[in-house]
């Protein structure tokens, strides 16, 4: 995710990676072309500008602009929502991994540099590890120069993250079992892990459902519709005109498409898409300090 200042005009006009008229200009030169052929036709030839028939088209894409106007509204809402549903899940993980350090920092005699360590590695490592699983990264596990005969490397053919969180909860379990931490503490401990895969189960969610196909393809095949029927209303009234008008509306339709496309998976590697990397190394930074 791009971090910007939205009261900067001139970078928010300048082009950018992420900005849909890069991506569109093939097909805005398409439309261009065709509007000109219409246009040409019209204007050399066919002088359909007379025709009552003719004159009714604006009418008519008046009406159905209303129309395509309300499904990409909902369209860009609804992607929106997906959105910021991930960032407010991936929040809820960097409170659940604060406070879990916090609750072991206090648990946990410092003395007991094994504990603090084992924790302060997993905790920081399930962000890491949900972010390639959303991401669909068959990564290996790098640990660092540090040996830690305790985390073992974990079997990538099954579901990563459970495996991080199922280590954790052994140990819990292991300091109840010992007697280094209270049945009270077992239950307080047990409540803060079950928001891990709370969390992992809910981004899977937003992952693995995608808007309905049907109503994606009907938006686009609605636009295009829509737009390469413009020149035959707006080519007969404008002229050549018609050429940059239509080429407007095709980019301002189009663009909304591809945001909504874009932000309805906010795991990718876009650059709308969430920070998960930041969000990682940060908890990470947190867990190590309250641990240390």
């Amino acid at each position: 995710m791009e971090a910007y200042d939205s009261h900067n005009w001139l970078r928010a006009l300048a082009l950018h990676r992420s900005d849909t008229f890069r991506k569109l200009v093939p097909l805005l030169l398409l439309v261009g072309a065709f509007t000109a052929a219409v246009g040409y036709i019209e204007v050399e030839y066919m002088h359909l500008s007379k025709s009552s028939y003719v004159s009714n088209l604006p009418v008519m894409h008046s009406l159905l602009g209303f129309a395509i106007s309300m499904l990409l509204v909902f369209r860009t809402n609804t992607a929106y929502d997906r959105w910021w549903e991930g960032r407010k899940l991936w929040g809820q993980l960097v409170n659940a991994s604060r406070n879990l350090a916090v609750k072991m920092s206090v648990m946990v005699p410092p003395e007991d540099a094994t504990t603090r360590a084992f924790f302060t590695r997993l905790i920081g490592l399930f962000p890491m590890e949900l972010k390639h699983h959303l991401q669909l990264e068959k990564t290996r596990l790098e640990l660092d120069g540090k040996p830690h005969p305790e985390i073992p490397d974990f079997d990538r053919s099954k579901h990563v993250p459970t495996q991080v969180v199922q280590l954790m909860q052994q140990r819990v379990q292991r300091l109840h079992k010992d007697g280094h931490i209270s049945g009270d503490q077992l239950i307080i401990l047990n409540t803060e892990l079950v928001q891990f895969l709370d969390i992992c189960g809910a981004c899977e969610r937003i992952k693995n459902t995608p808007i309905p196909y049907s109503y994606s393809s009907f938006i686009k095949k609605f636009i295009v519709v829509y737009t390469f029927t413009l020149p035959m209303g707006f080519a007969f009234t404008l002229g050549y005109i018609a050429v940059p008008v239509v080429m407007f509306v095709f980019y301002v339709l189009a663009s909304l498409e591809l945001i909504a496309e874009e932000i309805e998976d906010p795991f990718g590697t876009d650059g709308n898409d969430l920070p998960m990397e930041r969000l990682a190394v940060m908890i990470s930074k947190n867990v190590e300090e309250t641990l240390a």
